[in-house]
């Protein structure tokens, strides 16, 4: 911490990413509690609060008279923010419910499509303003989120559909991994 301490660039660079590997491990850490994933949250929040505590001590270190600390703390902290939602995104942990409103004509095709690349689909029949259709709910992991999107807009590119986070399943019917 010294030589930090001694050369100011580095404490501006350190407090700065130490800012953001400790905002975005924060992110990540509240989004896998909301999905009930409290051992590796616990763990995460460890070294969270750790590099929190470094580079607020750091900013600490020559009183609050060195402005540039400051805004390397917050220009991390917002850094940090939108890093830790592009982790999230590409670790994609969890579970999802989509439900899908295709028109009458793609229900069928969809619902068999979905079938076949081994998603569990549930159809239900509903009514909305043009008449009965057929709803379409399959929970899926967020990481095949891409691949039924991709999947609808093949087959019915004007789709109506909602995606909801779930926190816990029991059961259910999952594609197989792929090679």
């Amino acid at each position: 911490m010294e030589l930090i301490n001694t050369y100011p660039l580095l404490a501006y660079l350190f407090v700065f990413f130490a800012r953001v590997i400790d905002v975005s491990l924060g992110v990540f850490r509240l989004l896998l509690l909301t999905r009930g994933y409290a051992i590796p949250a616990a763990v995460i929040g460890f070294v969270e609060v750790s590099i929190f505590v470094l580079a607020l001590g750091t900013v600490f270190s020559g009183g609050l008279t060195d402005y540039v600390k400051i805004i390397a703390y917050a220009g991390g902290f917002a850094t940090g923010n939108l890093v830790g939602i592009k982790i999230e995104e590409y670790m994609a942990v969890g579970y999802v419910v989509i439900q899908m409103f295709p028109n009458e004509e793609q229900s069928a095709q969809l619902r068999e499509l979905l079938r076949e690349k081994g998603y569990g689909v549930t159809a239900i029949p509903g009514e909305g303003k043009w008449g009965l259709r057929e709803i379409l709910v399959a929970t899926i992991k967020r990481k095949d989120l891409k691949d039924i999107i991709k999947i609808m807009n093949q087959v019915s590119p004007d789709i109506f559909f909602n995606i909801s986070d779930i926190r816990t399943i029991h059961g259910g019917i999952f594609p197989r991994k792929r090679a």
